[in-house]
């Protein structure tokens, strides 16, 4: 095994999101001395890696995806000091830090952005997308991923600038030399800091194609689909490769590209190694399961034989060729125990259940804060106590197209991204210990009962178990580099799975409903009797029947 120029691959990565993690000083926003007073907690839990969102110099309309800064912190989190001292207190336990890479777009208000808008013939213009209107209208029909027009029309120069996101991230244009060569220099900045890698935000719609053409426009859109001009763009390898080649391979990092619309042959060319890209990708093909025709806001009750098909079709793919990223949650995702679990009598061993099907697959894990004690989703009563942009817009856009209070709100109850981003849960004291003050989200009230004071008094707890799937990935070679090969998969209800590698097998058995499954399959209950239990989210019971959530993972020897 390689591992250590691919230190990655035994890694367990835990996302941070600084805003909502840990406020040390009673303003009600996370900052980076309060991540310094929790990283004996999650040197605790295990994690080797900590990828933090964005804590760069920002207006915050996409809570610090549009930074003003790359070069500078926000003053809500701290200081560059602060920064410094963090990274040091992380590698002095051994930890170490990825930071949040933003380069598709900026603020509006970043000086590139600001001098580009001066003038056609500004220096800076051509960092960005400027086109004339078409018809007195947008250059093009492509919606924002926010909903509206991906287009903002700007009367100094009479012209229009491409935004794919909020109208206060105007999309950066790669096509421009010069524009790359003042990205490679910030990555420089960070990386002679000595941070250990990079989270790349949707660093695979970097590349347009440069005619910009309409996208599709289904009867009843507002707006055209522009992602196949966007998505996997006709230079993004070669961006890639020339990101890599000037800055990336120079130090020993880890880079983590997320890539909506990838699939797992694109997945391939962006991971091989010999191709010198990227380390691996976030795929999303598995989050979407729960939507239906329309996106993620039109919903569906997740189809079990569908995520094991998707699953499968990655760890298959990337086998030997590329690498997986393993995820439930991120700060863009609501809660899994909510989604695939059950949130209420089986929230602990559903949560566990999850948990241990995905750490077993080959890939990297993440973690996102709180998934380690279980936190859920939030069903707040008002939209004015949501703060996220695209949820408060696709609700303004729905209201207009007739839908019901009670149909918005469920769909944001399901799908939306605040779900993530309710603070830490630390413990039953007033806003779950995260803040003194007000926090900048109200924390979700099931605080008294799920937090980390209680689990961390539990032996039996989702966090011990947690502990256990991280030490489990440092001590068997198997789960890091043996074959993933799916059992029963036409079961409605049971995850089964066997990895292989030498003469080992390691059998994971993963029950997705709150009923009790019966093993019928005569070849797996031959496996149950012979092989040993390595890790179980129940006490020992029978072994041909598993309970509601119950999971199991044997071995051969």
């Amino acid at each position: 095994m390689k591992t250590n120029d691919q230190w990655w691959k035994k890694s367990v990565v835990y996302q941070i999101y600084p805003r909502s993690f840990n406020d040390s000083n009673g303003d009600g926003i996370g900052d980076i001395q309060g991540i310094i007073e929790k990283l004996d907690y999650l040197k605790l839990l295990g994690v080797d890696v900590i990828w933090l969102s964005p804590i760069y110099d920002s207006p915050n309309d996409d809570n610090g995806y549009d930074i003003r800064n790359y070069q500078a912190i926000m003053n809500e989190f701290g200081t560059m000091a602060d920064f410094d001292r963090m990274l040091a207190e992380l590698h002095k336990r051994e930890m170490k830090l990825v930071m949040d890479l933003v380069v598709n777009h900026t603020s509006d208000e970043h000086d590139w952005f600001v001098q580009s808008k001066k003038s056609k013939d500004n220096p800076y213009r051509d960092y960005y997308f400027w086109r004339k209107g078409k018809d007195g209208k947008e250059p093009n029909n492509w919606g924002s991923v926010f909903s509206g027009s991906a287009w903002q029309y700007d009367e100094t120069t009479n012209e229009y600038f491409l935004h794919l996101f909020s109208k206060k991230q105007p999309d950066l244009n790669w096509e421009n030399p010069k524009l790359r060569e003042e990205v490679y220099q910030m990555l420089k900045f960070w990386l002679d800091k000595g941070i250990d890698g990079f989270r790349m935000d949707v660093i695979n719609m970097i590349s347009k194609q440069p005619d910009l053409p309409d996208g599709e426009q289904s009867e009843g859109q507002l707006y055209g689909d522009g992602g196949q001009y966007y998505m996997n763009g006709p230079r993004i390898h070669e961006f890639l490769q020339e990101m890599n080649h000037e800055v990336l391979s120079n130090y020993p990092i880890m880079t983590v590209g997320e890539m909506p619309g990838a699939n797992p042959e694109d997945a391939i060319k962006y991971t091989d190694p010999d191709r010198k890209e990227v380390n691996m990708i976030f795929t999303f093909e598995h989050m979407d399961l729960d939507s239906a025709q329309g996106g993620k806001w039109n919903l569906k009750p997740l189809n079990l034989v569908d995520l094991k098909e998707n699953l499968t079709k990655w760890q298959m793919a990337l086998h030997n060729k590329g690498w997986n990223s393993l995820y439930w949650n991120n700060h863009d995702q609501p809660r899994i125990v909510s989604r695939f679990g059950d949130e209420g009598k089986y929230r602990v061993e559903s949560a566990k259940m999850l948990a241990t099907c995905l750490h077993f697959m080959q890939g990297t894990p993440y973690i996102y804060q709180g998934e380690e004690i279980g936190m859920t989703n939030v069903k707040f009563e008002s939209l004015e106590d949501y703060r996220d942009i695209e949820t408060i817009n696709m609700y303004n856009e729905r209201k207009a197209l007739g839908y019901t209070d009670e149909e918005i709100m469920t769909s944001i109850y399901v799908k939306g991204r605040d779900n993530a981003r309710t603070p830490m849960q630390w413990d039953d004291s007033e806003h779950g210990g995260f803040t003194t003050g007000t926090p900048w989200i109200k924390v979700n009230p099931r605080y008294k009962d799920i937090n980390v004071k209680n689990v961390l008094e539990d032996s039996e707890s989702i966090f011990y178990f947690y502990q256990k799937l991280i030490a489990l990935r440092k001590e068997m070679d198997i789960v890091v580099v043996g074959e993933f090969q799916l059992l029963l998969k036409d079961h409605p209800k049971l995850f089964a799975y066997e990895r292989k590698w030498n003469d080992e097998a390691l059998l994971v058995l993963c029950n997705f409903s709150g009923d009790e499954v019966i093993i019928e399959d005569a070849e797996l209950r031959t496996k149950l009797a012979e092989y040993n239990v390595v890790l179980a989210n129940y006490e020992a019971g029978s072994q041909n029947n598993l309970r509601p959530y119950e999971s199991i993972v044997l071995k051969n020897n």
